[in-house]
């Protein structure tokens, strides 16, 4: 599982925990069917527990279907394997057993209850044995003092139901969980995982929305190519999900497009499903009785690869295989639009994805929908780099991350928790120490959560949390030593943009549109401004007379482009708080191979746009540290610009240093005077760097060699800027005397002369 992942659902989690140590009464979850609600719900459950060893969780879950036994089997496995291993989960049974009365055992502390056992006809209700069990939780009764604290779950609470409303009092706070929460019952998101934030980490595929056009033929088609592919690099039988109406039409849908529509694709098993039973035409599936049928078409083995239905895996059914969902239903609902759509949009290899070809992640990472149009929303529109120039090989761009937990757990443990300072702080309970950490960014939190084992070990961190936490930001802000460069990457082979009114028209960049148009959207005003000033430089940059649009794309020309955040790997990580993912708005490659890297940032107050700041400087000076440094270690020249009324203010980093100024009284480093040299050589002379440029670079002292200079100082070299000593050395990374400088400016003095 890809650690952005990992860092996505951690993040949420840590947030939810803050939300509910602000005493909120009642709270919502927000993330996309397939970004792991459910694993979420038990982290977080965890982590409570983990803090506070009185508190009880009750899980109700609202779906028709068989949502509560999975959520059920899903906590006991992730207790048992020892993930979460705080929480004890108990699945409330059916009261439909003839027994006169039913108990609750009280010794668990997460309590999962199914949509239909609290209503007015059941013995839950009728007899007051769930009251009676909540009331013995909270110490309620004459018979014993407080004891537990109870909180309630709603999960897939967008569904209407008010059968545990009246208990509302029983509960300290009420979580609720949900793809789609309704407004209407305010059910406002406070902490949410945003569909583009799950693409981008992989947790669901990017949904391609397919002709209207497509017969159901056409689609199956499409289907059989694909499959091919997905049995072949993934590994998984792929399935096909085919929605219809509810009710009257149903069968005639049935008898006039489906199954004429799948007599052409007779190789393809399939199974209708509907709250009747079940048919198919797979021989060995019928020898199931119906009820393990879903179970069975889950695996990613199963020979069905078409699956029929009306509603009745609307919600509640994990089918990660399944890839492609033509809707003949026409719902009119949003939300159950949402619910059907992400049956197609969890990754099938989400756990090893990272041990996937680029093929095959892209495979993975895809979902085709026919009929289904989100409503009271743009549609995004995917762009593709231009196919002919190799695009993603020439043009390669150094991202950078920070080593935070991992590395502080696999190297500083001992530092951070066995070499404390005598700081401890004596708090009046537990649960002072509980709103401490919660009061800490998500990094802290994820370190303790990591870090503690036990109620001791908890004990000892939260104690500790002063000293913890300075240690932790000296060491992440210190850049030189926590800021690594990643291998680099290219632009993303696909993305996408939501349109809006900043609208742009480019027709000489890296990107063009899949609908074959040319106005393209960015996300504010000031970007669109900072778009058409690289469009100009690139323009003015090409000899008018010589212009050949067929050379678009050469070595000498600049190439440009968005950095549009789907699939896109480039970005440099800064801490704020916490650790994030600064995504630049453009990168820019100039004639000589210079990279430009822009974040466009604006002050101008809008009616839509409220700047707080004092955060805003915050984010602002951070970005500075981090580009200063990064561009250092990458060679990559940063820029700020910040748009103010009209004027743009720039900062600009070059080398580790901020603007543009001299620094005539500053020393300078070898490999930086001879990456000069290597710029005025092919600006002026025409060179290019060696190909090899390992053969080049022979020196004794090869190793201190930055990777950004390793080209620059390959063509000096070559050149005879540089002579080699008697001892075969260069010291590429020590400051030169005016001599040496000197003598290699004398050098290319000589060359260009």
């Amino acid at each position: 599982m890809l650690q952005e992942a990992k860092d996505l659902q951690k993040n949420a989690v840590s947030k939810l925990v803050q939300v509910l140590a602000s005493g909120k009464k009642e709270i919502t979850f927000k993330a996309p069917t397939g970004s792991g609600k459910t694993y979420m719900m038990a982290d977080f459950m965890n982590r409570i527990l983990a803090a506070n060893q009185n508190a009880v969780f009750i899980v109700s879950t609202l779906s028709k279907s068989n949502l509560a036994q999975q959520n059920y089997e899903s906590f006991v496995a992730l207790a048992e394997n020892n993930t979460f291993p705080n929480i004890n989960p108990f699945l409330i049974n059916s009261d439909s057993s003839g027994e006169g009365s039913l108990y609750i055992p009280t010794d668990y502390n997460v309590y999962v209850l199914p949509r239909d056992l609290y209503k007015d006809s059941s013995k839950l209700k009728k007899e007051g044995t769930f009251l009676n069990f909540l009331k013995n939780l909270t110490g309620d009764t004459f018979m014993k003092q407080a004891d537990k604290t109870v909180y309630l779950i709603k999960d897939e609470c967008h569904i209407a139901t008010s059968n545990l409303d009246e208990l509302k009092e029983c509960f300290e706070q009420i979580i609720n969980f949900s793809a789609t929460p309704k407004l209407s019952r305010k059910q406002e998101p406070d902490v949410e995982i945003s569909n583009t934030e799950a693409e981008n980490a992989k947790l669901i595929k990017q949904v391609e929305q397919c002709s209207e056009t497509d017969s159901l033929n056409d689609a199956l088609t499409k289907f059989e190519q694909i499959r091919t592919d997905y049995i072949n690099l993934l590994g998984v039988n792929p399935c096909f999900i085919i929605q219809i109406s509810n009710k009257e039409k149903a069968e005639e849908e049935l008898k006039n497009n489906i199954m004429p529509a799948l007599e052409n694709h007779q190789e393809l098993k399939w199974v209708y499903i509907s709250d009747k039973g079940g048919e198919t035409n797979d021989n060995g599936l019928k020898k199931l009785p119906v009820s393990k049928w879903k179970n069975y078409m889950k695996g990613k083995e199963s020979t069905i690869s078409v699956i029929i239905f009306k509603m009745v895996i609307s919600e509640g059914w994990d089918i990660p295989r399944a890839c492609m969902l033509y809707q003949i239903r026409d719902s009119k609902s949003k939300q159950l639009d949402e619910q059907v759509m992400g049956r197609v949009r969890r990754n099938p290899r989400l756990l090893d994805f990272e041990t996937l070809s680029e093929e095959a992640k892209h495979l993975a990472c895809t979902a085709w929908i026919w009929g289904i149009i989100p409503k009271d929303e743009h549609l995004p529109k995917q762009v593709n780099l231009y196919a002919d120039y190799e695009i993603e090989k020439k043009f390669r761009i150094k991202p950078v991350k920070l080593q935070t937990v991992s590395s502080i757990k696999k190297h500083h443990l001992k530092e951070f928790t066995e070499n404390l300072k005598d700081d401890a702080t004596v708090p009046t309970s537990i649960f002072e120490l509980y709103q401490n950490l919660q009061k800490q960014d998500n990094e802290i939190q994820n370190f303790c959560y990591d870090y503690a084992e036990d109620f001791k070990k908890w004990t000892l961190f939260t104690e500790h949390l002063g000293s913890i936490k300075s240690s932790y930001e000296n060491y992440i802000c210190d850049y030189e030593k926590s800021m690594i460069v990643c291998q680099d990457v290219g632009f993303p082979a696909e993305s996408c943009f939501i349109e809006n009114t900043n609208n742009l028209t480019l027709e000489d960049w890296i990107w063009c549109r899949k609908d074959k148009e040319t106005d393209f959207s960015f996300d504010s005003e000031a970007e669109k401004k900072w778009a058409e000033l690289l469009k100009d430089i690139r323009s003015n940059s090409i000899d008018k007379a010589t212009k050949n649009e067929n050379a678009l794309f050469e070595d000498s020309r600049f190439l440009w482009g968005k950095n549009f955040p789907l699939n896109s790997e480039i970005k440099y990580e800064y801490y704020l708080d916490g650790v994030h993912s600064s995504y630049p708005d453009f990168v820019m490659k100039d004639k000589t191979g210079q990279i430009h890297i822009f974040e466009v940032k604006s002050v101008n107050k809008s009616a839509s746009i409220n700047i707080d700041e004092e955060e805003y400087a915050k984010k602002i000076a951070a970005l500075k540290a981090c580009y200063k440094e990064a561009s250092k270690k990458t060679g990559h020249i940063f820029y700020l610009p910040i748009l103010d009324k009209s004027v743009w203010k720039i900062s600009r980093f070059v080398n580790g240093f901020e603007d543009n100024t001299f620094r005539g009284n500053v020393t300078i480093a070898k490999d930086q005077i001879l990456a000069i040299a290597s710029r005025v050589l092919q600006r002026e002379m025409k060179y290019i760097t060696p190909e090899k440029p390992e053969e080049w670079l022979t020196f004794a002292d090869a190793t201190s060699i930055a990777d950004w200079a390793a080209n620059d100082i390959a063509l000096t070299t070559m050149a005879n800027i540089v002579t080699r000593t008697a001892d075969n050395t260069i010291h590429a990374n020590e400051d030169m005397t005016r001599g040496d400088a000197a003598l290699i400016i004398m050098r290319l003095f000589y060359k260009i002369w």
